[in-house]
């Protein structure tokens, strides 16, 4: 069976050693403790309120939830989120 296509480009990409985030388009978060999150490679804000922050990644959705969140900064390429997080889901 020969492997789909997104699997090809993978193998492709960890046989050559690039980065899997630049080269496949995905999405990094980084939470520092509960009070901070940045936000790398993501395409839209899909909701935004104080309890919950939905963004569209190129291959999921990451939500946000929590209380007194906010967006702190963001520009095409990446974002800051503040407040109280208590979860992050990918779906």
């Amino acid at each position: 069976m020969k492997p789909s296509l997104s699997r090809q480009k993978e193998m492709i990409v960890e046989s050559l050693r690039l980065p899997k985030d630049t080269m496949l388009g995905d999405s990094i978060v980084t939470v520092t403790g509960n009070r901070e999150a940045f936000i790398e490679n993501y395409k839209g804000i899909l909701e935004y309120t104080k309890e919950s922050i939905v963004l569209q990644g190129k291959n999921c959705r990451i939500s946000f939830q929590g209380k007194g969140l906010s967006i702190d900064y963001y520009t095409n390429e990446d974002m800051k989120i503040g407040g109280n997080i208590e979860s992050v889901r990918y779906f």
